[in-house]
C-alpha cells in the first residue's frame, strides 16, 4: 500500500501522469537520455527516497510508541494480576472470618438456649421452694403461734446479752493488755537497776 502511494507520488511529481498518450523519451545520438530527463528522474528518486525515509521514521516512531504502550499495559496488567491475587487472598480471609463468626454465633445460640432452659428450670424450682416455704410458715404459725414468737424474743434477748458480754470481754482484755504492758515496763526498769 505504502509502495503504491509512493510510486503514485513519484509519478505525480515527475509529471509522468497525463491525460493524453505518453510521448517517447528523446534520445541523444549515442542512445543516452538527455540530461534534463536524468535530472528529473534523479530528483524523483531523491524525493521518493526522502518519502520512504519519512514513512520509515514515522513508522519507527509509531512502533516505538506502540511498544512503549504495550510495555505500560503489560506492567499495568501485572500489577492488576498482583492486586487480583491480593484481593482473592483478602476474600479468602474474609470468608474464613465469616465462617468462624458463624460457628461462634451458632455455639452462642446453642449455649443461650441451654442457659434459657436451665434458667427456666431454676425459676420453676424456686417457685416450688417458695410455695413449700410459705406452706411451712403457715403450718408453723397455725401449730405453734406463740412459742415461735417467744423463741424469737428469747433469741433476740440472748443475742443482746451476748453482745454486752462481748463488749465487756473486750474491755477486760484491753485492761489486761494495759496491765501486762505496765508490768513489762516495771520489769525492765527493775532489771536495769
Amino acid at each position: 500500500m505504502i509502495w503504491s502511494l509512493c510510486l503514485l507520488y513519484l509519478a505525480g511529481s515527475l509529471g509522468a501522469v497525463r491525460a493524453g498518450p505518453a510521448k517517447r523519451p528523446e534520445k541523444t545520438a549515442n542512445g543516452v537520455a538527455p540530461q534534463q530527463d536524468v535530472n528529473v528522474l534523479m530528483f524523483g528518486v531523491i524525493q521518493f527516497s526522502e518519502s520512504l525515509n519519512d514513512v520509515y521514521e514515522k513508522t519507527e516512531g509509531k512502533v516505538a510508541k506502540i511498544l512503549q504502550t504495550l510495555n505500560e499495559r503489560e506492567g499495568a496488567l501485572l500489577r492488576l494480576g498482583e492486586q487480583t491475587a491480593e484481593a482473592a487472598e483478602v476474600e479468602r480471609q474474609i470468608k474464613e472470618v465469616i465462617r468462624l463468626l458463624q460457628d461462634q454465633t451458632f455455639k452462642h445460640e446453642v449455649q443461650t438456649k441451654l442457659s434459657e432452659g436451665q434458667l427456666a428450670d431454676i425459676e420453676r424450682e424456686e417457685a416450688v421452694l417458695q410455695t413449700k416455704v410459705q406452706s411451712l410458715e403457715a403450718y408453723l404459725n397455725r401449730t405453734f403461734p406463740t412459742s415461735i414468737k417467744e423463741l424469737q424474743e428469747r433469741a433476740d434477748l440472748n443475742a443482746s446479752i451476748l453482745k454486752g458480754l462481748l463488749h465487756l470481754t473486750q474491755f477486760q482484755k484491753q485492761k489486761i493488755d494495759k496491765h501486762a504492758e505496765q508490768l513489762s515496763t516495771l520489769q525492765r526498769m527493775s532489771e536495769a537497776q
